[in-house]
């Protein structure tokens, strides 16, 4: 896939001043980094996991890795100690969490998979549209299914209804034997859809002994397999959704749980997330009632949790009856499909230059044609103290992500579209924390400038690379887990309050849940009684200057605005919290916002008072008190290699497959980046796949 004649490697004696040292965590860090993004040490007789010194060089010396093959494969300028000085300046960045790549960029960057099957895996999100259905039935489903077990978060329209006739499948003699892959998995898949349009003919029967058992390890890309079971369910599942159709068009609501159906299966499947955001029309009221639980709760239950659902939003529409539902259940969210195609930055006026824009991703942080992939880069401007040192860390941000456009992925459409686009998005977290720092309007003159600067970075290295500039470069994304590491917070979302307990969900025979009782965190048994012990971590906000209780919703949307006006030429991903006496703003804000807005989703505020929540205030005595009593975390010779929950980069956009709820919890919508006190905890580690 990508030929590579050299391998980069960082100066030994500069690696040596980090092998012993931990970088500046924050409350919730060093687990989360150990649980998440910590490889396997292979040559380690212990079986440890990386330190994250070991992380970010392999993330490093894979990004150089890329860049000098690149150049070898075209002839092109490459300097040794020019390429070093650069490389070890990107370390110290990212060790002094100035910035970092996305959750999939410090999983995947730098390991042999990534040269040998693509860069898919390094793309946190992707779009698709079913508008060609007619042409090919099933690849929009395939692709769903293929991107998403490669933990790349896929979202989807629904411009296919009615443009194919669903068909009772015709069966042919003989046994299709799914195979132990990704691929094969997929294939299956695609085999059995084209079935019902009459391309092809079904199995008689289904052999799924090469499958391997529950539980073996899958050793090239990493997790667990989870047996044929998941695989079986799917096929059944798509069986329930078509057969009952056979003569009627395809509707949207058949589009919907199709994909829905396949974001379950990859669920189940061994990797514990996925995202799916749904665009559908906002005048289809069947396509609207999707998440109606008077009328669908068997289906909502069963899969139709697996997306988000938004509508395209039209420039003079109506938004009274779907502002009205977005008020109740916090569903849909709203993507302005002619904004993002007309504009980069707000600021800048209509430019057209990417018409072909066809959708989104989960999170709504990206414009993105059809099956098109998107690439992230994390940038965290409250910890620099000016803006010269914020446009050096751009400077590194940048060449990452544009690093990852030289490999190309496993599918030729994509490739097609993404390295004639190389479409980037340099993204912020920490935004209500460097308003505090450095004011709003210190803020949004960094992002001015800071816009320009990557302009004209892209311009210099894509003439060095001898590739095309970015069609658009900047975004904010919802964050999740990533700002966990600095303890920033997320996008452009406020804190819970100034000091609280942050608790997660660890199975009783999790391996981090003795290094975390020894360091003097408190630990309790669920009172739900699903197997798993509650940690509790203090928390205090840096910047802390209001909590998302103290902010009007009007507020939060105009937040949303200037960060589209100055900084964001893709979008601005965010979900506006409301409190009750709020919620009959919401279609007056879409009305008055809508030229000024690419996407925006609302959640209702609610107090969750229940026992263990995910975020509980406290006094700064109770966190002095707790931090008083706290040691480092040690997690030497443990093997944390639990869970990958690297979809989409946030799990504010990803949905878990619903295990034991707490209270309330099935009451609350899955929403675009959905609040994460109303949610499956974020950090949940350890446990069991359904």
């Amino acid at each position: 896939m990508f030929v590579v004649r050299e391998r980069f490697k960082l100066d030994e004696r500069f690696l040596e001043q980090f092998k012993h040292r931990q970088p500046e965590w924050g409350p919730l860090g060093y687990i989360t980094y150990k649980r998440t993004y910590a490889r396997v040490v292979h040559d380690d007789s212990d079986g440890r996991t990386e330190e994250y010194w070991e992380t970010i060089r392999r993330v490093v010396e894979g990004s150089y890795t890329i860049q000098w093959n690149h150049c070898l494969s075209l002839k092109l300028p490459w300097k040794p100690e020019k390429a070093q000085r650069s490389a070890q300046e990107m370390f110290r960045l990212m060790w002094n969490f100035k910035f970092l790549p996305p959750g999939r960029g410090l999983w995947m960057m730098g390991t042999d998979y990534i040269y040998t099957r693509g860069s898919a895996a390094l793309n946190n999100c992707a779009f698709v549209s079913t508008d060609e259905l007619d042409t090919d039935f099933a690849e929009p489903f395939c692709f769903l299914m293929d991107l998403s077990m490669l933990g790349t978060g896929v979202a989807f329209d629904t411009k296919g209804a009615g443009t194919v006739t669903i068909q009772k499948p015709q069966i042919g003699e003989y046994t299709y034997v799914a195979e132990d892959s990704k691929e094969g998995w997929t294939d299956l898949t695609r085999t059995i859809l084209n079935a019902y349009v009459g391309r092809g003919k079904r199995p008689a029967t289904i052999d799924y002994s090469k499958i391997r058992p529950q539980g073996a390890p899958i050793k090239t890309f990493g997790g667990i397999a989870p047996g044929p079971g998941p695989l079986k369910e799917c096929i059944a599942n798509i069986d329930t959704i078509l057969a009952p159709r056979n003569g009627h068009p395809i509707s949207s609501s058949d589009i919907t749980d199709l994909m829905n159906v396949i974001g379950k299966c990859v669920v189940s499947g061994g990797v514990r997330r996925t995202a799916e955001l749904a665009l559908g029309e906002p005048n289809d009221t069947e396509y609207l009632q999707l998440k109606d639980d008077k009328r669908h709760h068997e289906k909502l239950i069963a899969w139709r949790w697996a997306s988000n659902n938004s509508v395209i939003a039209k420039e003079g529409m109506d938004y009274m009856d779907a502002g009205k539902q977005t008020a109740s259940n916090g569903e849909p969210g709203y993507f302005w499909l002619e904004n993002a195609r007309a504009y980069g930055r707000l600021k800048d006026g209509p430019s057209y230059v990417d018409l072909k824009v066809a959708g989104t991703n989960p999170c709504a942080e990206q414009s993105l044609e059809s099956y098109e992939i998107c690439n992230l880069v994390e940038t965290f401007p409250s910890r620099h103290e000016t803006l010269e040192e914020y446009l050096r860390t751009l400077k590194f941000a940048y060449l990452y992500a544009k690093t990852v456009t030289l490999i190309p992925t496993h599918n030729e459409r994509t490739n097609a579209i993404m390295l004639r686009n190389r479409r980037i998005g340099l993204s912020q977290s920490g935004i209500v924390e460097s308003f505090t720092r450095h004011g709003r309007r210190g803020h949004f003159h960094w992002c001015d400038e800071g816009y320009t600067y990557i302009g004209k970075l892209d311009r210099l290295y894509s003439q060095w690379l001898c590739v095309p500039e970015s069609i658009k470069k900047t975004s904010v994304k919802p964050s999740g887990t990533v700002s966990l590491l600095p303890g920033v917070t997320p996008g452009i979302h406020y804190p819970h309050s100034e000091f609280y307990w942050r608790t997660i969900r660890l199975d009783k025979t999790s391996p981090l849940i003795e290094p975390i009782r020894q360091a003097g965190y408190r630990l309790e048994e669920s009172v739900y009684g699903d197997n798993t012990i509650i940690a509790y971590f203090p928390v205090k906000e840096k910047f802390f200057l209001r909590g998302k209780t103290d902010v009007s919703v009007w507020e939060q949307v105009e937040n949303v605005a200037q960060m589209q006006h100055y900084w964001a030429d893709n979008q601005v991903s965010a979900t506006i919290t409301f409190k009750p006496e709020e919620a009959k703003d919401i279609p007056f804000i879409l009305e008055m916002y809508e030229t000024r807005l690419k996407s925006i989703s609302f959640l209702p505020l609610k107090e969750h008072n229940y026992p263990q929540a995910p975020y509980q205030d406290i006094s700064r005595e109770v966190y002095d008190f707790a931090v008083s009593k706290l040691k480092p975390v040690n997690f030497q010779h443990v093997n944390t290699d639990e869970a990958q929950d690297l979809y989409c980069d946030g799990d504010k956009c990803e949905f878990v497959a619903p295990e034991p709820p707490l209270p309330e919890q099935q009451e609350v919508p899955f929403n675009d980046d959905a609040d994460e006190a109303a949610l499956p905890d974020e950090t949940e580690v350890g446990a069991p796949t359904p």
